[in-house]
């Protein structure tokens, strides 16, 4: 068993993720035992995660796991890491600008994705901070989405967010913030979407104009 005092930003790692978790919880991004968060530790080899079978507000540092990125669990509990762990390991492996991942399943983009439709970019902050969320299929047996799904797609280096079909949706940043931030910004851009589909069908109309910048600043340079 690894001595886990040779990650000396386990606690304050672990009081983040906790914290991230219960902001889900409370903004109702995710409820019950589902969905799953992770960061990397300073160390870079490891990561802590959210285990199976824990919902979002119970969280603690007794229960959080800590595992290696070759799969090894490296705390001691009789929980164990969310059955989501081998996604999670892989996107650290394929990207090192990932630190963290939060992956709920937030209702307004689960109702997209469970109707097979990629939620569109459509305000000035989704196309600033996000760009594109594509929508990952289901596994080819239909079960839900693992590494081999998950991980091709962000291998392209412009993709910090996607939506699984039928399952949620994966926010991925720096810091956990930033990928908590995504989390957010996808499950509101979903019922803004919806908001706006319902009322162009309405009124009668097929399309709306989209802003071509995501900032003043990025459309002053002409970028």
């Amino acid at each position: 068993m690894a001595d886990l005092a040779t990650f000396p930003d386990l606690h304050d790692k672990m009081d983040t993720l906790i914290a991230s978790a219960r902001r889900c919880f409370d903004l109702g991004l995710q409820t019950n035992a589902g969905g799953n968060l992770s960061v990397r530790l300073d160390r870079r080899d490891a990561i802590v995660i959210k285990p199976s079978g824990v919902g979002f507000a119970e969280c603690t540092r007794d229960n959080l796991q800590v595992v290696d990125l070759d799969g090894t669990i490296l705390s001691q509990s009789d929980l164990k890491p969310s059955k989501d762990l081998d996604f999670h390991r892989d996107l650290y492996r394929v990207r090192e600008d990932i630190n963290a991942i939060v992956h709920c399943h937030s209702p307004w983009a689960t109702g997209y994705a469970s109707a097979g439709i990629e939620i569109p970019c459509l305000t000035v902050q989704t196309i600033e901070k996000i760009g594109r969320m594509p929508l990952i299929p289901l596994s080819r047996n239909g079960g839900p989405q693992t590494e081999v799904e998950i991980s091709p797609v962000f291998t392209d280096m412009h993709i910090r967010a996607a939506v699984l079909a039928n399952h949620g949706t994966i926010g991925t940043g720096k810091t956990l913030m930033a990928a908590q931030y995504l989390a957010e910004i996808i499950e509101e851009t979903a019922q803004i979407a919806y908001v706006r589909d319902t009322l162009l069908a309405a009124h009668g109309k097929t399309t709306a104009d989209l802003p071509r910048y995501g900032t003043a600043a990025e459309a002053a340079k002409g970028g």
